[in-house]
């Protein structure tokens, strides 16, 4: 039990502290405090959870670096 609020504590200091850096890192966490609680296997949830992780983080900072569409109705020159 103590492990599980030490992660827990851990994962939303992360959370909080670092929110630009926490893709793998904050995957991983949650991912293994899952992987536990689900039947001990908390590395397999953390490799998993790190993977996860880190492909949202990605696919954010795609979504920030794309131009906005234009609209459908917008007139066309």
């Amino acid at each position: 039990m103590r492990t599980i609020v030490a992660a827990t504590a851990f994962a939303a200091a992360l959370a909080v502290a670092a929110p630009a850096e926490a893709g793998c890192i904050k995957g991983a966490v949650v991912g293994g405090v899952a992987g536990h609680v689900a039947g001990h296997h908390a590395l397999l949830g953390a490799a998993a959870g790190c993977a996860v992780g880190h492909h949202m983080k990605v696919k954010a900072q795609q979504q920030q670096a794309a131009p906005a569409p234009a609209p459908a109705d917008a007139p066309h020159s």
